[in-house]
């Protein structure tokens, strides 16, 4: 028995021998030869979008935030007491300098003005008699004077009165808006009693701040372009007409004022701001499309297109160079360059998440996105 299964044995490990054997021999080859194959392959090179770096003079602005203020703007109210007979305005209406507003009772004052009118009358009657009289020598110098200060006393009684009359006539101080009426036709008012508020908006002020570092290049006459949500996709331009010639101890910043032109009356005073103030000295910069940046926390970096000779097959090849740049200031579809590009470098602007160094690339920029300093996208 024990002599089969050596017999067994042997027979099994001269078949493996004579037959599996040759079969691995034969696969292997195979193996090694498909290795061989995938070694030679060389990829195809990727296409990608790339442009030049280029350096550009960009407006240089300085950011800041305000509130838009009156030009004037009052709180009318009442000078006088009195009962309110007439109301010639309407809530939110535009009033030129001099419009009626309010009228308050004048029947009383009117009544005294006709009586002080005959006083003042009949004193400057006595006064002209007396001077006759005078000049005939038939009265005292004395006689002479009373009279006189009596007529000048009914003359004054007299202007009295009227004044009291035109303060219960309320006029617009000067051409504006009107908010809403704050009394009621029949209202006894009190001294000092608030009317309506009136605001002149066409032009109208926007009071912001600047620091200290940028006074030398804010200076009156200065552009000044102007954003508020409450009119969005809109821009307001405007000049500087005022900056304050002391600065803030606490803050380090100068107050400067701007004036707008306000026709159809969106900007409204109490409004919040964001202004940008051209400054005279333009900004140079190397700007790159903000596709082209990987941005990282180890740092930034975008991809260059460089030209290399392949010492094989002596054709000139385009490899990808990762390369880490410091960034400044990103304006529209394009980010400053501070550091580690020159002008003339070609840069990968589209895709560069899906590259790496060394990559062979051929540039086509047909498809290239058009990157602009002021975008306008389309809500689609």
């Amino acid at each position: 028995m024990i002599r089969k299964i050596i017999s067994f044995t042997v027979a099994a490990v001269l078949f493996a021998l004579l037959v599996a054997l040759p079969l691995w021999l034969v696969k292997m080859s195979q193996f090694k030869a498909i290795g061989k194959m995938y070694a030679s392959m060389v990829p195809p090179p990727t296409t990608v979008t790339a442009l030049p770096v280029k350096e550009e003079t960009w407006e240089n602005t300085a950011s800041a935030t305000g509130s838009l203020v009156a030009v004037q703007g009052v709180m009318i109210g009442a000078e006088v007491a009195g009962k309110v007979t007439k109301i010639g305005f309407e809530a939110g209406a535009k009033v030129a300098a001099g419009d009626l507003l309010v009228q308050l009772d004048t029947s009383v004052e009117e009544a005294q003005l006709a009586a002080a009118a005959s006083t003042a009358a009949l004193a400057n009657l006595n006064l002209q008699r007396a001077r006759e009289l005078r000049e005939k020598n038939t009265n005292s110098a004395a006689d002479l004077d009373a009279a006189d200060a009596q007529a000048k006393q009914a003359a004054a009684q007299v202007e009295n009165l009227r004044a009291v009359i035109a303060k219960k006539t309320v006029r617009a101080p000067f051409t504006g808006r009107l908010g809403l009426r704050l009394i009621n036709l029949g209202q006894i008012l009190k001294e000092g009693d608030p009317i309506v508020s009136l605001q002149t908006v066409d032009p109208i002020f926007a009071d912001f701040s600047v620091p200290q570092q940028q006074l030398a290049e804010v200076r009156a006459g200065a552009v000044v372009r102007l954003e508020t949500d409450a009119a969005p996709g809109v821009k307001f331009e405007g000049r500087v007409n005022a900056v304050n010639p002391d600065v803030d101890p606490v803050t380090r910043s100068v107050r400067v004022q701007a004036t707008l032109d306000n026709p159809d009356g969106k900007l409204r005073p109490g409004m919040y701001a964001n202004v940008d103030i051209v400054l005279p000295t333009p900004l140079k910069a190397l700007a790159i499309p903000a596709t082209s940046v990987l941005y990282a926390p180890y740092g930034d970096t975008v991809f260059v297109v460089d030209e290399q000779k392949d010492e094989k097959s002596g054709k000139t090849e385009q490899i990808l160079r990762q390369q880490i740049v410091r960034l400044g200031e990103a304006r529209g579809d394009f980010v400053a360059v501070l550091d580690g590009l020159k002008a003339g470098d070609v840069v990968v602007t589209s895709g560069a998440f899906k590259l790496r160094k060394g990559m062979p690339v051929v540039i086509d920029n047909t498809l290239t996105p058009k990157a602009e300093l002021a975008p306008k996208p389309r809500n689609t």
